[in-house]
């Protein structure tokens, strides 16, 4: 252990020390998390009320939303505080719960995106057997075990790392507290943690994109025996919207945690890192949901009966 002062709270760097430009990404990323926030909590609130959407499919799609919120609420919040007040400190209980809620909330995605990938195999590839197969015990249970893997998974690493001296420098070069950089500052050797997270970050994000690659070509190739050109497209247009959410999750992440050392900036990892936590959560709602006509039909119904009663109340 070295000989200095052991660490109580980190400085994060951020994205940048000039206040001008800080404000400015301050009202960009604080607008882009709001509409994050409403797009989810619109899913949530739409495939509540509205009985249509009471299917597997968007019960998954409820519980991605609710993830979804939770895994950007635990990083951004905190940034934006930072980024308003001029201040990067963040303490040293609040650094851990943080890392400790963004890799629980996102591994528990890698697992519900895999459980996903399997609902619209069955759908496609046995229609017959769906409601059999899919049944709302099964969903929950699916749903269960997501959320107790991601927990289980990410538990011993984390206590591992709680439990570690930190002294000497406390300056994180990154916006919140990523494990890489933490693991950094720790006093004692750290290599036999870092390749457990590494084998756990190759296990929860290629297993499941394993999953996710081996479900999607049985069925596209499902697909392309449909005789019916309409029957095709609109399966087609179902899959392309998960496949698009899929590229879009496990590329970032797999830079971010699947490479090997100095491979790439750290500045190019904060990016990379903005597009994992918020931009990914803000689009998902549009490419899974609010292009369906289904939603849609289900918004203009909610809507309609919104103004109905208010015209009436007055």
């Amino acid at each position: 252990m070295r000989n200095s002062t052991m660490v109580w709270e980190f400085i994060l760097l951020g994205f940048t020390n000039h206040r001008g430009p800080e404000i400015m990404l301050c009202l960009l990323l604080f607008c882009t998390y709001l509409l994050t926030i409403m797009g989810n909590l619109l899913i949530i609130v739409i495939t509540l009320l509205n009985h249509h959407l009471h299917t597997p499919m968007y019960f998954f799609l409820r519980h991605f939303a609710i993830l979804e919120i939770g895994f950007t609420t635990a990083v951004i919040p905190k940034a934006l505080v930072n980024m308003a007040m001029g201040r990067k400190t963040i303490s040293l209980p609040g650094c851990f719960t943080q890392s400790f809620l963004y890799f629980v909330l996102g591994t528990t995605e890698f697992l519900l995106l895999a459980v996903m990938s399997i609902d619209r195999y069955v759908a496609v590839c046995n229609p017959l057997r769906y409601s059999t197969i899919m049944s709302s015990q099964i969903c929950a249970l699916l749903v269960l075990c997501c959320w107790v893997g991601g927990l289980l998974l990410i538990m011993g690493p984390a206590v591992a790392l709680f439990q570690m001296p930190f002294c000497g420098t406390n300056i994180i070069n990154h916006f919140f507290c990523d494990n890489g950089p933490l693991n950094k500052l720790v006093c004692v050797d750290t290599s036999l943690l870092e390749l457990v997270n590494f084998l756990i970050a190759t296990l929860s994000l290629l297993g499941t994109l394993a999953v996710n690659i081996v479900s999607y070509v049985n069925i596209i190739s499902t697909i392309m025996h449909i005789p019916s050109a309409t029957g095709r497209q609109k399966a087609f247009s179902t899959c392309a919207s998960h496949i698009t959410v899929v590229s879009i999750t496990y590329g970032s992440c797999i830079f971010m945690y699947i490479k090997p050392k100095g491979t790439s900036e750290i500045d190019f990892s904060k990016v990379v890192a903005v597009l994992n936590t918020i931009v990914s959560p803000l689009l998902n709602p549009s490419i899974y949901c609010l292009r369906n006509k289904q939603v849609q039909d289900a918004l203009k119904t909610v809507f309609g009966q919104c103004i109905g009663f208010h015209k009436n109340s007055r």
